[in-house]
């Protein structure tokens, strides 16, 4: 394969330049006696393809995103759970994130499922009707978790917005089709 491949980019090489030959070839003349007189080899001169690179000016779209951050104090769902295995206790922040366009959405946390040490985060994504014309967006929601190492899935409840972004979460259409998924939990947080 990489033979058909040198082979092949040799041939465009070659189709792609012009040969003149510019002075007469000769071979060597041999005696029996292995005596030789020097030869010569044709002389050619090779023009090959010009390239010429630079740039030009040209007119583009370009996105520009700006996000302004602003702190305010608000209040978190906080949860402490107690493993019956005990285990050292850690705070972690359970986030999750969609980004949307066409209209405005909400992200919230509805509930947080446990079964043994795996934890489901079950968001819902609801569109409010409100256009944002053809900006994009990103709606989260947060809870704050104590409690000890624990494997954490997130589900969104909601149609899945078409952007590279969101691809990080799996979606579902309903509570019922993931009940099916997880069987036996035990609820542990509620909005």
């Amino acid at each position: 394969m990489r033979r058909m491949i040198f082979t092949m980019t040799t041939l465009a090489i070659l189709a792609g330049c012009d040969f003149k030959k510019t002075e007469k070839g000769e071979l060597p003349e041999i005696d029996v006696d292995v005596d030789a007189e020097a030869g010569e080899l044709p002389e050619y001169d090779v023009d090959w393809a010009e390239v010429n690179v630079g740039t030009k000016t040209e007119t583009v779209e370009i996105p520009k995103v700006v996000v302004v951050m602003e702190e305010e104090e608000v209040e978190v769902p906080y949860i402490d759970v107690d493993m019956p295995d005990g285990g050292e206790k850690e705070e972690h922040t359970l986030y999750i994130e969609a980004e949307v366009s066409d209209e405005e959405h909400t992200m919230e946390i509805q509930q947080i499922w446990a079964t043994g040490k795996n934890l489901y985060v079950i968001s819902e994504l609801k569109s409010t009707g409100q256009s944002i014309g053809d900006k994009k967006m990103r709606v989260s929601d947060q809870v704050t978790l104590n409690a000890a190492d624990l494997n954490v899935k997130y589900y969104v409840v909601g149609q899945r917005p078409d952007r590279v972004f969101n691809r990080q979460h799996t979606y579902v259409n309903d509570m019922n089709e993931l009940k099916d998924r997880v069987g036996d939990y035990k609820v542990i947080y509620t909005k």
